[in-house]
């Protein structure tokens, strides 16, 4: 019989060795796209117009497609859930008609299991999420929901996901604490953060946000630090906010951000529900294109 605390372990030990070889510290968020191109063999993704949440085919060219109709988040969990597939070994072509956001179900295969711990591991190291809530100055077991939010788009990741991640994997927080938390509506906490500023699809990228890129696709407001300043004209102003300055995404490709105290970063913008290769997601639209 494999144990569950075997198969997180292996999962653990394989997030280092990949992190290793895309030459990624252990303790700091990453993308997950950047990490499959950055692998050998590379590892190409796809995003795909279906229902279910992703396929991993192993090959001399590794495939893993994810459904391009799943939120942002939601998808740079699947990705690593399916990278999690070819990291640990799995064979043959892998279908993943649901995947839980990170919490344990005792009815996953140990493949699935193991390729769930894996993802987890590997977009939100225990090191990582400690110092994300603590350079903050939150306490993770009492951290509220917008709070828990703002870390969550630290890793790139959704809501629900990290708090299962908090509860189940790292046990950082209690599991009645992760159901009070997984109760609280997602229009609620962008209310909190965001006011009436805030779109059925929102993000934020604070001043202690640590990835270099922030990938986002079009309809998106954001929260960045206090006199953001975009390079282009991808991303719409909207207002100042005591907490930030809010945008929203309009247009395809990429821009430089320009914050105060030498924050920047790299914003990449997708068509909404962006379906082709991970590689050609942020490109601009050409003329005679539709939005």
């Amino acid at each position: 019989m494999v144990l569950k605390a075997d198969l997180a372990e292996e999962a653990l030990e394989k997030t280092l060795e990949v992190r290793e070889e895309a030459g990624i510290p252990f303790s700091t968020p990453v993308n997950v796209y950047d990490i499959c191109e950055k692998l050998t063999p590379k590892v190409r993704v796809r995003f795909a117009e279906y229902s279910m949440e992703g396929v991993y085919e192993r090959s001399a060219r590794p495939l893993i497609e994810v459904s391009a109709l799943r939120p942002i988040g939601r998808r740079a969990f699947n990705t690593a859930h399916e990278l999690g597939h070819h990291a640990l070994g799995h064979t043959g072509m892998m279908l993943d008609q649901q995947i839980g956001e990170g919490q344990v179900d005792p009815k996953l295969s140990p493949e699935e299991f193991s390729a769930n711990a894996f993802a987890g591991f590997l977009l939100m190291p225990k090191q990582a999420v400690r110092k994300a809530f603590a350079v903050r100055g939150w306490g993770i077991a009492r951290a509220l929901p917008e709070q828990v939010f703002t870390v969550a788009c630290h890793f790139g990741v959704g809501y629900t996901t990290l708090v299962n991640h908090l509860a189940y994997a790292l046990n950082e927080i209690t599991r009645d604490r992760a159901t009070e938390l997984s109760k609280v509506r997602l229009p609620a906490i962008r209310q909190a953060i965001l006011g009436s500023a805030g779109s059925d699809r929102s993000w934020v990228a604070d001043a202690h946000y640590a990835m270099k890129t922030l990938d986002t696709e079009v309809g998106t407001t954001m929260l960045l630090p206090r006199g953001s300043q975009p390079e282009f004209g991808h991303l719409r102003y909207e207002a100042d906010l005591p907490n930030g300055r809010v945008f929203t995404a309009v247009r395809p490709g990429m821009t430089r951000v320009e914050g105060d105290a030498e924050w920047a970063i790299v914003v990449r913008i997708a068509r909404e529900q962006y379906t082709g290769w991970s590689t050609n997601r942020h490109l601009e639209l050409e003329d005679g294109d539709d939005e």
